[in-house]
């Protein structure tokens, strides 16, 4: 199917598959839903010990490489009353991974900590010389957070002035790292720690676990001292911090960012929400999820991610992100509900420029068929936002199915600079196609980085055509023609008398769900007898299972369809709609198509 006719039309057409069961369940007892359980199964969750996420299961700080020499400028900083500054991110991952930082540091002893954020549009990206030279007076150690493996130029300017460096970043690592007096990243070749995917928040909270650890050893061995406690002792062992107290950063960056939740992160992020829960959180987070109408009490990873997270990231994107940062680091809920407000009024300019920029991307795909039957698309717009470009890329990739970069000017127009956000889709790793590029053109792109499905580049706006034409090459080469058919993986059908609060209640509490570990979707043939309009763009139904008659609310946000067909195939999930503290069953659908 072309792109250009994909975007344009209704609804892109799907591959519908169940999802395989990894092994055989076993050893659960009789009050876990067999539903709940061949959903483990299927995300290769066999017994019960894989769906335990305590504290004391996380794994422990050793494996993780650079650690003992980071450790030990720290511990040094923090006796000889160093200043210390953390360079963090523009994104949400860097800003709850800066707070964390920065108060993780003032619970082990560190007096004099202050952060620096770059601004996208004046520093770039990371740790920059420019970022640098705007540290004055200069600190005796820099600390980053969410960046820095790539920041080779920015590292030897801090170093020429003096400035220690400790890296902490969890992005792949290019041909050369950073002269930086530590560098602690998971993903470096040959480290030993068994997760690689830990977010930049994780990271440095592992190096607080092991800095702890060295600190206030209490008679402890180093890894006991790095597990935790659960998160509601508030008493922590022999007066030692308690950096429980900083998971709900932890939860919140790891969940933004979209790294693949394995057991470790897992055991993140639930306990960061078990933190929440309790009404807990940071006043920052407690304020933004009080704008963004969530109750704390029934938190989910998805309302950190859906709800949360985009009105941090919108600071970065529009404006500074030390605004986040600031939030996230208010001591009283006041100030936090000040900082707040700004960053949803933020957000809500965010989103009517998104809105704008992706239906000029719609119109310029199925205009001038610009995608055509490219399978790598590259756009570009003189008048778009570059804070934005990563969030027209996103869209555009979930409705043509290729991977797709957007570039906007730097600076609006005042230099001759274009900034690219991309997006990929499975089996395309997006940075390795990057560096292939840049390899075979050497010049063509100034600079580049990321992931596997999201990376960010520069290249000179005359060189834009060319990028193009070789971005769209290497997808060709390395995208087999079935990658580019989209593929929707569920759970399976529900069987007549499996719907149930009792079910949905086991579901909602058997996360946390997200990236690498998917929320459960099932699929059933419905028929549809009554239908609304919920607002101005969503659908309130009433379906109807074939097979037994029973009768279900459902919602569809955002359809893609001008009506329900009266008989469909739905992809939903089983949720509970709480409201004046009532529990009902309802079918939040993902997909439809007629059945």
């Amino acid at each position: 199917m072309a792109p250009a006719a994909c975007l344009a039309g209704p609804a892109m057409s799907l591959q519908w598959r169940r999802r395989p069961l990894l092994g055989t369940p076993v050893g659960w007892s009789d009050a876990v839903h067999p539903v709940l359980r061949n959903v483990y199964a299927a995300r290769g969750v066999l017994t019960p010990a894989d769906a335990e996420h305590r504290l004391q299961r996380l794994l422990r700080p050793d494996g993780l490489g650079g650690l003992e020499a980071a450790v030990a400028l720290l511990a040094e900083a923090i006796r000889t009353d160093a200043a210390i500054v953390v360079a963090g991110d523009y994104d949400c991952d860097g800003a709850t991974g800066t707070a964390l930082a920065v108060r993780g540091l003032r619970m082990l002893g560190a007096r004099r900590v202050d952060y620096a954020i770059p601004n996208r549009f004046l520093h770039g990206y990371g740790l920059s010389a420019a970022l640098v030279d705007t540290l004055q007076p200069a600190p005796q150690l820099i600390v980053t957070v969410d960046n820095g493996v790539a920041s080779v130029e920015g590292v030897a300017a801090a170093r020429a002035r003096g400035i220690r460096v400790i890296v902490t970043d969890h992005h792949l690592p290019g041909e050369r790292l950073p002269a930086a007096d530590a560098i602690v990243n998971p993903n470096l070749p040959g480290d030993g720690f068994p997760s690689k995917h830990l977010a930049g928040v994780g990271v440095m909270f592992y190096l607080l676990l092991a800095l702890r650890a060295q600190l206030f050893p209490q008679g402890e061995s180093a890894g006991r001292a790095a597990r935790e406690t659960d998160p509601a002792d508030r008493t922590p062992p022999g007066g030692r911090p308690d950096l429980s107290a900083l998971l709900d950063l932890v939860a919140l960056g790891t969940v933004a960012d979209l790294v693949p939740l394995d057991f470790n992160n897992r055991v993140l992020v639930e306990a960061g929400l078990r933190r929440i829960r309790a009404g807990r959180a940071c006043p920052g987070i407690g304020a933004l999820l009080e704008l963004s109408r969530r109750e704390p009490a029934l938190l989910s990873a998805a309302d950190l991610g859906f709800a949360v997270a985009p009105r941090i990231n919108a600071a970065g994107r529009l404006q500074d992100m030390r605004l986040g940062v600031a939030c996230l680091l208010a001591e009283d809920a006041a100030t936090a509900r000040r900082h707040a407000e700004r960053l949803d009024a933020i957000n809500q300019e965010r989103r009517a420029l998104q809105a704008s920029m992706v239906e000029e991307a719609r119109v310029r795909v199925s205009a001038d068929d610009l995608a055509g039957d490219a399978v790598g698309v590259a756009l570009y717009e003189r008048s778009w936002h570059a804070g934005v470009v990563g969030l027209v890329a996103s869209q555009l990739k979930e409705r043509l199915h290729r991977p797709v970069i957007a570039f906007a000017p730097v600076d609006g127009g005042e230099t001759s600079e274009l900034r690219g956000s991309g997006r990929s889709i499975a089996g395309f790793h997006l940075r390795d196609a990057l560096a292939l590029i840049d390899a075979r053109q050497p010049g063509l792109i100034v600079r580049f980085g990321g992931h596997a499905m999201a990376a960010g580049l520069t290249l000179r706006r005359e060189d834009f055509p060319r990028f193009a034409h070789a971005f769209d090459a290497v997808a060709r080469e390395r995208l087999p023609e079935e990658a580019l058919h989209a593929v929707l993986h569920t759970d399976g059908e529900l069987p007549p008398g499996a719907f149930g609060v009792d079910l949905a209640r086991q579901l909602q509490a058997g996360g946390p769900w997200g990236q690498g570990f998917p929320e459960p979707l099932f699929d059933n043939v419905f028929d549809c007898r009554r239908w609304r309009l919920l607002g101005d763009r969503h659908w309130q139904l009433e379906l109807h299972d074939p097979r037994d008659g029973v009768r279900y609310d459902a919602v569809l946000f955002n359809p893609q369809e001008a009506e329900p067909p009266p008989r469909l195939r739905a992809a939903y999930e089983l949720v509970l709609d709480t409201w004046q503290g009532r529990e009902r069953l309802r079918l939040r659908l993902r997909h439809i198509a007629p059945a």
